[in-house]
């Protein structure tokens, strides 16, 4: 049952560790085939590969032909689906039901290492999905962040964990809900930003959390002493600690696109991106909240470096919850379609004003479902927004400046005043990130986004917004590339319900 080297490996070792989910994962393998093939199959289709030549809709699906003269055939593909299902593909008409070897068959420039990357995701996603489903409503707000198994709904590697053992995965991983006990480093010489914590130090040595993958992996022999116990958070590198506070550890290895280490300019910059992040969140009516960053320290390398932030779960008031924005569609579950509908479209407004009126000042956020949380009533109604995870946003200088705002106190790949790239940064992480899931097809995203924007004041970012094509990132490119933010530009589902409409007119 297992046709893969890396999902032979995870049966292997389960055999081993829990042998008792054993055979729930090897029942599991197969939708998770099909989960991964779907997301493969939306990169093919709707991103501009250079080695494919035409693509072409019919009656029975989508045909895409190569550059080279072979020719691939599924199924129709909504690029804004969740939770689809490929069965197969046919190249040249062999049907391939794996990601994997789908990848390595075409033969195309990037295709091993990336066959290798659906492999440990096909495998890691049927493991996830051996894991208990919670009862009941979260008795604690960080177990929000361990009730989803599947990861990014679009991303063919949303499962990915290189280097992860069945073990080690049972072990970290949020939706096994373990708790992970972080290890300490003594580091002489750490730069340090912000108050660290005095329990962190041991004379002229910060003690820096870390991981225990890291510690393990990638850390060698260097000391380490135990930390405290820590709850596993949707980022699985980051983690809870209570008493209001999360950490940022790094983890050098490959999660989805990027390896998740903390660069030595984060750490200096960690506490000033936060002031100002801060500053234009506070003009905003107190419709978004900045999870704060507290401290940060680090060796000088990326392999040894922590982040401490404000846990997002304080600002929530009396009768309200902060849920993270990946955890809604699980939250509305539950009520009727009509409600449902009601409050995507309530959170919809909330989110897309925000965001743009941070791009209109020159704040962009990265605000995908990660990083993205809502503050709810007890209906459910989205009420205010928070952020966390400042590492990425992007500032423009000559907005601020604009908006009468001082010049921020940074260099470096933070700043930008490009349009086209701010424009990019925020659209396509909120509407890939966060609506799109959200809405789970085109149609309801393009009532989403018509709903959201109708009554906003103009500025050529709500232009573009309501009548460009829409910028995404083009993940399977980008795995295929090895390059950081390539894009691919969507029919604007705003466009296409008009048009619509008016045929049916």
């Amino acid at each position: 049952m297992c046709d893969t080297p890396a999902e032979r490996e995870l049966a292997e070792e389960l055999e081993s560790v829990r042998r008792e989910s054993a055979s729930a994962y090897l029942a599991a393998l197969p939708g998770a085939r099909a989960a991964v093939l779907a997301r493969l199959w939306r990169g093919l289709v709707h991103e501009p590969l250079p080695w494919i030549a035409a693509r072409v809709s019919g009656r029975d699906g989508i045909v895409l032909r190569l550059v080279d003269g072979r020719r691939l055939h599924g199924p129709p593909s909504d690029p804004w689906a969740t939770g689809t299902a490929v069965a197969a593909v046919e190249l040249d008409g062999v049907p391939y039901g794996h990601p994997a070897l789908l990848m390595a068959a075409l033969r195309v420039p990037g295709g091993a290492p990336f066959a290798a990357e659906l492999d440990h995701s096909v495998a890691s996603l049927a493991l996830s999905r051996t894991a208990p489903r919670p009862a009941g409503p979260p008795a604690e707000p960080w177990e929000w962040e361990q009730r989803s198994p599947d990861g990014h709904p679009y991303h063919p590697t949303c499962r990915s964990r290189p280097g992860f053992s069945a073990a080690e995965q049972l072990a970290y991983a949020p939706e096994h809900r373990p708790v992970v006990g972080l290890r300490l480093a003594p580091v002489t010489g750490a730069t340090v930003r912000g108050p660290w914590p005095a329990e962190w130090r041991d004379g002229d040595a910060v003690l820096v959390p870390v991981h225990p993958w890291q510690a393990g992996h990638v850390l060698g022999g260097r000391r380490t002493l135990p930390g405290p116990p820590a709850h596993p958070l949707l980022s699985l590198r980051t983690l809870d600690l209570g008493a209001r506070m999360h950490v940022k550890t790094a983890l050098s290895t490959r999660l989805t696109s990027q390896v998740r280490d903390i660069s030595a300019y984060s750490v200096e910059y960690a506490l000033a991106t936060s002031e100002v992040a801060e500053r234009v969140a506070n003009g905003l009516g107190g419709r978004l909240h900045i999870a704060r960053t507290l401290a940060a320290a680090g060796a000088g390398t990326p392999d040894l470096a922590a982040v401490l932030r404000e846990s997002p779960y304080v600002h929530a008031g009396t009768g309200e919850q902060v849920i993270p924005v990946a955890e809604l569609p699980g939250h509305y579950a539950s009520h009727s379609p009509h409600e449902r509908l009601e409050r995507i479209t309530e959170f919809a407004r909330l989110a897309v004003s925000v965001c743009l009126d941070l791009l209109d000042v020159g704040v962009v956020l990265e605000a995908h479902g990660q990083n993205l949380l809502a503050v709810v009533d007890g209906e459910g109604r989205p009420q205010r927004l928070v952020y966390r995870d400042l590492a990425d946003i992007r500032i423009s200088p000559a907005r601020l400046a604009r908006h009468g705002l001082p010049p921020p106190p940074l260099t470096g790949r933070l700043l930008n005043d490009d349009p086209t790239a701010l424009r990019r940064k925020a659209l396509s992480c909120l509407i890939t990130g966060a609506l799109g899931p959200l809405a789970g097809n085109t149609t309801t995203l393009g009532t989403l986004l018509e709903a959201a924007t109708r009554d906003l004041p103009p500025t050529p970012d709500l232009r573009a917004l309501r009548t460009e094509e829409l910028p995404v990132k083009a993940l399977t490119l980008m795995r295929l590339s090895s390059k950081d933010d390539q894009w691919a530009l969507l029919p604007n589902p705003m466009s296409v319900k008009r048009r619509r409409g008016k045929v049916s007119g």
